[in-house]
């Protein structure tokens, strides 16, 4: 029994409909578009889809880890403005690290189940290309003969400064913990790739992307925003990182540790994206004739040893089947985030799971892990793959950096 951690629950909270832009390779297509920008249209992208006009939207949930621009500190307000919200709907932004994605579903559930909202737009967005050169130091001014403190802000992000080690090595220490071999790595890394080619080739991935396109996005009164691909593209339509990766051909590549387990082709991959969903009250849905996607059951969030972080999904979980009342058996499909292979796998082994019912799609070692994104396109993806196969109950989650891990239950809302 997990003994701390705290659990959401919800009666009647649904996710009528969820959309992400395609995951881009850092430095590739959409390097240079702001965060905001992105969010901007996966949210019009999704209100579009579920045909909910943005003045329905009661609340704006937003998540960005990392600033994309300056104008960061107000990108859940121009996402919902920019998006058709209106001017009296307020927004708020969600910061869970890797959790951000799960906690913006719960925060959502939690607004409609108290009655603050009947429909809330939520949308997370990343670009981990901008992520800044930074310095906190000079504020003061430049010493003569001190150090210049600029540094990679995504690569100094990574460490966690109370076990002084960096994310890759949590998952180094979870690799010695579960006894996982550098040859099961690559073979877990191999296997993502390969469901993440066959989704993509089968059109299941294109189901929940829209294509980003030059456009501009309009406010009356205010000025105009919007997304300019550069040079000759004219559109991006599908994810860029998947492609067959053999087994020969990952255990060749360097680990970042010497005797590691991880590697590049084995971790999650660094891409550019965003997603969105909308969340409503199942008196909303039903007035207004809405199909809901799933039923959002609860979430769950607990805290682990950092140095270990990435096991945190397994007691997330554990804490919210039990506050759920069901059974691990009684879960079709997990979606887990693929932050490092060596991570997935022992969280795999301290649950027990069935291999066959995890990130059947492919995982964010072949599609990337766009940090805030993350967890609405982890959400999305196994709502449609419980209504693709009829599953009743499907979980989304992810570790998160610090040493927490975040779990969603979802239900099919058409399962016999």
């Amino acid at each position: 029994m997990q003994r701390k951690g705290f659990a959401s629950l919800f009666n009647d909270v649904w996710m009528l409909d969820g959309v992400r832009t395609p995951m881009i390779d850092y430095c590739g297509a959409l390097g240079h578009i702001s965060p905001t920008d992105l969010g901007i249209k996966a949210a019009r992208a999704v209100l579009e889809r579920a045909g909910v006009p943005g003045s329905d939207i009661d609340s704006v949930i937003a998540g960005n880890m990392a600033p994309g621009d300056f104008d960061q500190f107000v990108l859940p307000r121009h996402v919902g403005l920019y998006a058709g919200v209106p001017m009296e709907v307020p927004a708020i932004m969600v910061q869970r690290i890797c959790g951000t994605g799960f906690e913006l579903f719960r925060q959502a559930g939690e607004q409609i189940q108290s009655g603050a909202a009947d429909a809330a737009l939520v949308v997370g967005s990343e670009s981990m290309t901008r992520n800044p050169i930074a310095a906190f130091d000079h504020r003061t001014g430049f010493k003569l003969g001190a150090p210049v403190g600029f540094k990679d802000f995504m690569w100094e992000a990574l460490k966690d400064p109370a076990p002084g080690i960096n994310m890759i090595q949590t998952a180094e220490n979870l690799a010695k913990k579960y006894g996982i071999t550098r040859e099961q790595v690559d073979e877990f890394a191999s296997s993502s790739f390969a469901k993440a080619v066959a989704a993509q080739q089968s059109g299941f991935h294109a189901g929940e992307i829209v294509p980003v396109i030059s456009e501009k996005f309009e406010l009356e009164g205010y000025a105009p925003r919007g997304i300019r691909l550069q040079g000759k593209v004219t559109e991006v339509a599908h994810d860029t990182h998947a492609r067959i990766s053999p087994v020969e051909v990952l255990g060749k590549l360097r680990p970042v540790y010497e005797g590691g387990v991880q590697t590049g082709g084995n971790s999650a991959a660094l891409v550019d994206a965003a997603a969105a969903a909308v969340v409503a009250s199942g008196a909303y849905a039903r007035a207004h004739g809405k199909k809901p996607l799933a039923r959002i059951v609860g979430a769950a969030a607990v805290g682990v040893p950092p140095e270990i972080m990435g096991i945190g999904p397994a007691p997330a979980i554990r804490l919210l089947l039990e506050r759920c009342g069901l059974k691990l058996d009684q879960i079709g499909v997990f979606e887990i985030n693929e932050a490092q292979g060596a991570q997935t796998l022992a969280v795999s082994r301290e649950l027990g799971l069935d291999m066959r019912r995890l990130n059947v799609n492919g995982g964010a070692i072949a599609l990337g892990h766009p940090l805030a994104a993350t967890g609405v396109r982890l959400t999305i993806t196994v709502a449609r793959e419980m209504q693709r196969t009829g599953l009743r109950y499907g979980i989304s989650s992810a570790c998160v950096g610090g040493g927490q891990g975040i779990a969603l239950l979802l239900e099919n809302p058409d399962a016999a």
